[in-house]
């Protein structure tokens, strides 16, 4: 199944990607529009971290190709962000939080250039908006893995890009943190920036996304969550592993979900 967006941001096209050449993904074709929160659902192994590592040119393809507004990544890099899962960050590194979060000022800035005035105002900005800004000295090793998770969003909104790809950017924080990634991630799809998030957890997806991919090593659907969020689909992507089909549904059903005309 196959659902076009207006005005796609985020272009897959007939994508086969490997690792150790074992196919993980196959014939990946769709669109992904602007302005919207987007997650990508499936199983384990399903290849929903690799389909956000293709986009980002962080592993080869077998086949097809990823266009990013129209363009090859390498054109548009600056308007890309991606936030990687915490658990492959090395947190041992010695930088303090501040340090961190200026590193999403790094692309804007020339090769031998160094952060200025503007750039640490921009960073501690992006501190305050994830409530982080009276961590800005302290070792990243120091903190939580939420405080983490909301200092590598930091990190991402400090690059003002116009299309962020997150994995798993919920995964292993307390509900506050999560409220509050959620409202970031909410306010950056109202100013038309999309956000692509790999996300694990079915009830949570049914109240988070505006847009549903549903992936397991093929595409099984894309497209507004009312349209793709059902149990047929549910049941054809996750097979006999689903158990919580009726209670998916039913968050479906309860849920207010907006008319948009882009979609």
């Amino acid at each position: 199944m196959k659902i076009e967006a207006k005005d796609p941001v985020v272009e897959f096209h007939d994508l086969t990607a490997s690792y150790d050449k074992k196919p993980v993904l196959w014939n990946i074709d769709m669109t992904l529009p602007q302005g919207a929160l987007i997650g990508i659902i499936g199983p384990n192994g399903a290849g929903k971290s690799t389909l956000i590592k293709a986009a980002m040119g962080l592993l080869p393809l077998a086949s097809g190709y990823v266009r990013l507004f129209d363009r090859p990544l390498d054109e548009v890099r600056r308007r890309v962000s991606y936030v990687p899962q915490r658990e492959t960050v090395d947190w041992d590194f010695p930088t303090a939080v501040l340090d961190v979060v200026l590193m999403g000022r790094y692309g804007r800035l020339g090769l031998l250039a160094r952060p200025g005035k503007a750039d640490r105002e921009i960073a501690r900005e992006c501190l305050r908006k994830v409530g982080m800004e009276a961590f800005a000295r302290r070792q990243i090793s120091q903190l939580s893995g939420g405080q983490q998770q909301r200092v590598f969003l930091a990190r991402a909104l400090a690059q003002e890009a116009d299309l962020y790809f997150m994995d798993e950017p919920f995964s292993g924080v307390d509900a506050a943190t999560e409220s509050a990634i959620l409202s970031i991630l909410q306010e950056m799809t109202a100013q038309q920036k999309t956000v692509v998030v790999v996300h694990h957890d079915l009830q949570s997806a049914a109240e988070f996304f505006d847009w549903i991919v549903l992936l397991n090593m093929r595409l099984v659907a894309s497209g507004p969550i009312e349209k793709v969020f059902t149990p047929d689909l549910l049941q054809e992507t996750y097979g006999g592993k689903l158990t919580v089909l009726s209670e998916v549904g039913e968050l479906v059903r309860k849920r207010q979900i907006p008319s948009r005309e882009k979609y």
